[in-house]
């Protein structure tokens, strides 16, 4: 019998860490588990705990450092956040809450439910509560939602020395202080003084000889997007944030603008299937099949409306079979053309590329664009038809009814996410919908409809 061949061990891939705790849970060895997990990164821990069952996210929570608690529950996904969040006793949540930074602290009770969150704000001290409230005011994806209160700021008669003396005395800077905010007695934004200019400035020098005068600064209600738009164009690290009388009041750092753009890109991932951004990936089948059946029942409606056009025309259809197996190539290549167009438009909404004074512009475009596709790709599928059918009248059929949905789709495209824009409706979320809903109608309609004019 032929010796079994051993794989050379320099050759075995390791095992994840997820693999790791799973074998460790299965042999029921929390012990490992928790010598895995805290070795790990807070966000590490999150991507994990979101990526077990939720049986096994319990016990593998339990093995969690208690100093990680906080940082680890500010990277959790809203839905899994809660699920944890039930579990824990209201002074494990204040003992966590207590150790957290203060903009995470802010998303962290924007996530939990309301009453948890009121309990826990009535727990704090009166001026961290006051200032925490101040913040929850405004909505969380906007500069006033992802703000920090720690903004550090300085008079323009203050001296260099006197300022490095002071930053000394304190015990650490807030995370990410790339620059000091100058302000005048009201509190009004005038400047900001860039560390690295702080450093090398001479001792005797004042504010007012070193900062920048008119910085970059956002205001209280410019949305997320805006924000990281701003930091993008402008390649900021940290930016003030001012109220309707420019008087400073927070600023915002590049890590609160990753965050927004992580959770913006996933919510539109999920949006364009109809589905809530902060879906469990291991939700209970029944909230899941609810959820998703939500979106399926809109899906049948819009299917039902076609199907309504399709049998419009059933004797056509008896009369030329043909038409049964030309009708779906009509249709999926407008809801594809379709499609290209409602994406380029939607990433033109969101980088603010896109506004009332170049719509018309943008609809020729595209009109032109399906012009062109519809001459190209309507004789493409006449040829197929021809060749297929040997019926130049069906051809020409084919080749109209292409052209006519190629050219619909092009202008629903972009109408349809601009309409939904302009009504404060995403874009992302209903888009597709309509957009599929118009194609296969128009589709449908001008394939069948000149049959029934031309080949009855």
């Amino acid at each position: 019998m032929q010796a079994e061949q051993q794989i050379p061990e320099e050759d075995l891939l390791p095992l994840t860490p997820l693999s790791q705790i799973r074998e460790a849970l299965h042999e029921e060895d929390l012990a490992e588990v928790g010598e895995i997990v805290n070795e790990l990164k807070p966000a590490e821990i999150a991507r994990m705990l979101e990526s077990l069952p939720p049986i096994e996210r319990e016990q593998v929570w339990e093995t969690v450092d208690d100093e990680y608690n906080g940082e680890v529950l500010a990277h959790l996904s809203e839905s899994v956040l809660e699920d944890i969040v039930d579990e824990m006793s209201h002074e494990e949540l204040l003992q966590t809450a207590e150790s957290m930074q203060e903009d995470d602290l802010v998303d962290f009770l924007q996530d939990v439910p309301e009453d948890v969150a009121i309990k826990l704000l009535s727990s704090l001290d009166e001026v961290q509560r006051a200032r925490l409230t101040q913040i929850l005011e405004y909505d969380e994806d906007s500069a006033g939602g992802m703000m920090n209160n720690d903004a550090i700021s300085v008079r323009p008669e203050t001296l260099v020395e006197t300022l490095i003396r002071y930053l000394r005395r304190m015990e650490e800077l807030p995370r990410i202080t790339n620059k000091i905010f100058v302000v005048d007695r009201d509190e009004r934004l005038l400047g900001e003084v860039l560390l690295t200019t702080l450093l090398t400035a001479d001792n005797q020098l004042h504010m007012t000889d070193i900062m920048k005068y008119d910085p970059v600064s956002l205001h209280l209600n410019t949305t997320g997007q805006q924000v990281a738009r701003t930091f993008r164009e402008h390649d900021l690290i940290s930016a003030a944030v001012v109220n309707d009388d420019n008087q400073l009041v927070g600023r915002i750092t590049a890590d609160d603008v990753m965050d927004y753009i992580q959770e913006d890109s996933e919510r539109l991932l999920m949006q364009t299937a109809g589905m809530d951004e902060e879906v469990d990936t291991f939700a209970p089948i029944h909230k899941a099949a609810i959820g998703r059946g939500i979106w399926l029942g809109v899906n049948m409606f819009t299917a039902l409306i076609t199907a309504t056009v399709i049998n419009a025309f059933g004797s056509t259809i008896e009369q030329i079979v043909a038409l049964a197996a030309l009708a779906p190539v009509v249709a999926s290549l407008g809801g594809n053309a379709g499609a290209q167009s409602l994406t380029i438009i939607i990433r033109g909404i969101a980088l603010g590329q896109i506004e009332g004074a170049n719509a018309r512009a943008l609809i020729l475009r595209e009109l032109l664009i399906g012009s062109i596709s519809g001459i190209v790709w309507g004789s493409v599928a006449a040829l197929i038809a021809y060749l297929w059918f040997g019926a130049p009248a069906l051809a020409a059929v084919m080749f109209a009814a292409l052209f006519i949905n190629l050219m619909t789709a092009a202008f629903v495209g972009v109408v349809i996410p601009l309409i939904l824009n302009r009504l404060k409706i995403d874009p992302a979320l209903a888009g597709s919908i309509f957009l599929m809903t118009f194609t296969d109608i128009i589709g449908f309609l001008a394939l069948l409809g000149l049959a029934t004019a031309f080949l009855i």
